[in-house]
């Protein structure tokens, strides 16, 4: 697939991108903002969250500043549960999610009076690469990837290790014996919850005894970043290295790296937009963005930018940005939930 964004959203996680054009004065937060006598929306909205989503919610930020030189949109990506916390204090207008809000989030979400609306606007598939070097790896199962990546993997520093883990768990194991190097997202990151989720990493510890509190993680001693960009580079600096990103950072890499397929016991799948669309990639997952309902009103900015993001030009960053496009019912769905919540799309 060909590249379609430069380089610059590619420094991922923990960059900031502040789309502003024209000279008048701006507002200090989305609130209180209002329209110019042209039509055009002023003011300014801030959208954190997912470094996943960061680069479709950039493409929608400039092509809106275009029309509206008098608005400015801020957008980050400390990665999604970083950016609901901040959603979740009203310091934000919008989330960008790689994943659906948690119960403590919501939780956090209610005590302090936040009111939003979820909105589906992409698909994703959680991509699980390797260095071009390492050929021998071409095709994994859960169970592998549970052998790798789990909470029992803790010190193994050669694939080979896992061989014995993965074998009991259901994996296929016959790893080589060379050095097991793991970049991968943090903590911090939608992206890290939804492997474990899609993986069923929780389920399989707690059923090899792993304790409760230990289940839904990944081994402690990888190299975490939330910053995309690092992850590849790390894929790229070890011929044996093994991590995962989200679909469009891995695919703009073309060859530097080797994109692992699954097998969720119907076959190895490679990641695609034809498999991550039509669900056959076992690592599939949704995008969303969430919006602070309660700003609505007193920020016609927001809601024009949210108006822009969901029509057929702003959803058109989805693909551009080289991530695949949710079927028209559920495109048709979000629309109605946000003229629901109060928006005009």
């Amino acid at each position: 697939m060909r590249m379609k964004r430069p380089a610059t959203w590619m420094a991922g996680g923990l960059i900031v991108v502040l789309v502003a054009a024209g000279c008048s004065a701006k507002s200090d937060s989305a609130s209180g903002d209002a329209t110019t006598s042209g039509g055009q929306a002023s003011g300014s909205v801030a959208v954190s969250g997912s470094s996943t989503v960061l680069p479709i919610s950039q493409l929608v930020a400039e092509r809106f500043a275009g029309a509206n030189p008098a608005a400015t949109v801020s957008v980050d990506g400390p990665g999604t549960g970083d950016g609901f916390v901040l959603f979740c204090e009203g310091k934000t207008d919008i989330n960008d999610a790689s994943r659906q809000i948690e119960p403590t989030e919501a939780k956090a979400c209610k005590q302090a009076g936040v009111h939003y609306v979820e909105l589906e606007i992409g698909l994703d598939g959680i991509t699980v690469m390797t260095n071009p070097a390492n050929s021998t790896v071409t095709c994994l199962n859960k169970g592998d990837l549970y052998a790798l990546f789990g909470p029992e993997s803790e010190g193994f520093s050669s694939w080979s290790d896992a061989n014995e883990l993965a074998q009991q768990v259901g994996g296929t194991g016959n790893f080589p014996n060379v050095p097991l190097s793991i970049v991968a997202p943090g903590e911090e990151s939608g992206t890290y919850d939804s492997f474990i989720s899609l993986v069923g990493i929780e389920e399989t510890a707690l059923a090899d005894g792993v304790a409760a509190d230990q289940a839904a993680t990944l081994q402690p001693d990888y190299q975490s970043s939330a910053q995309d960009s690092v992850i590849i580079q790390g894929i790229e600096g070890s011929d044996t290295a093994l991590g995962f990103v989200g679909f469009a950072y891995a695919d703009q890499q073309g060859d530097s790296v080797t994109k692992i397929a699954i097998d969720d016991s119907d076959g190895c799948v490679t990641p695609s937009a034809a498999t991550i669309a039509d669900g056959t990639y076992p690592l599939s997952r949704s995008l969303y963005v969430y919006v602070n309902t309660d700003k609505l009103a007193s920020s016609p900015t927001l809601a024009s930018f949210v108006d822009y993001y969901l029509s057929d030009a702003g959803i058109g960053a989805v693909t551009d940005a080289d991530y695949v496009s949710i079927p028209a019912d559920r495109l048709a769905a979000t629309r109605q939930a946000w003229t629901q919540a109060g928006g005009t799309t």
